[in-house]
């Protein structure tokens, strides 16, 4: 009986830090997205947390240790993305699945993306190393996978590094220029026809341009 009250405790006590993670990383992650690194402080995303400073240093002792997770987060969110390339072989039903994840997490975490974008153009002084393990790591175990699709005879002999770069920088635009999208749509974000649309273009361009069959 004990244990089993210990037990709830424990599991009420993870579900409330989870929570207030949750709160304290999404407000993170706008702060960022609008100040970077440098210009943001912990004292502005308690703000936008609503609530006290005291307690994101409890969960998250650094502004650089609250910054590497929203970093991490994003990050991991692309990688499951790219699950397609490990659970389907045939490079049509891969990419499309790809690229449609790309863009759905691009219209459903603009500001992950602009956090990324923003430490690339500085030159990532916080997550270099990120850069030069995991990512190059993921980068190349996906050009392995294109690579072999080519030496098939199932898409065309591009170069699968720029291949992927392409992928990037056309999914990810809907979420790091969302405002310049918005602006030339007459003010308003795309609808969900409208987004499908380009989610359809941009499956159909780069399917067609390799000639994936």
């Amino acid at each position: 009986m004990i244990k089993t009250e210990r037990a709830i405790k424990s599991n009420s006590k993870a579900k409330v830090r989870q929570e207030k993670e949750k709160i304290i990383l999404k407000a993170a992650e706008s702060v960022f997205a609008e100040y970077g690194f440098q210009g943001a402080t912990t004292s502005m995303i308690a703000e936008r947390a609503k609530i006290p400073k005291a307690n994101l240093h409890y969960y998250f002792p650094t502004k650089q240790a609250l910054y590497r997770q929203v970093v991490d987060n994003i990050f991991n969110i692309w990688l499951q993305a790219a699950d397609s390339f490990d659970d389907c072989d045939d490079p049509v039903e891969a990419l499309t699945r790809y690229i449609e994840k790309k863009m759905d997490i691009s219209r459903e975490n603009p500001m992950g993306s602009k956090v990324w974008a923003n430490e690339i153009i500085r030159r990532a002084p916080v997550i270099q190393d990120y850069l030069e393990t995991t990512l190059k790591d993921w980068t190349e175990s996906r050009v392995s996978i294109i690579q072999r699709w080519i030496d098939q005879g199932r898409i065309n002999p591009v170069d699968p590094q720029y291949l992927l770069y392409m992928i990037w920088s056309t999914t990810q635009h809907y979420a790091d220029f969302n405002h310049q999208i918005e602006t030339l749509n007459g003010g308003k974000p795309l609808s969900d026809k409208q987004y499908q649309t380009a989610k359809d273009n941009a499956i159909e361009i780069v399917l067609k341009g390799i000639g994936a069959r």
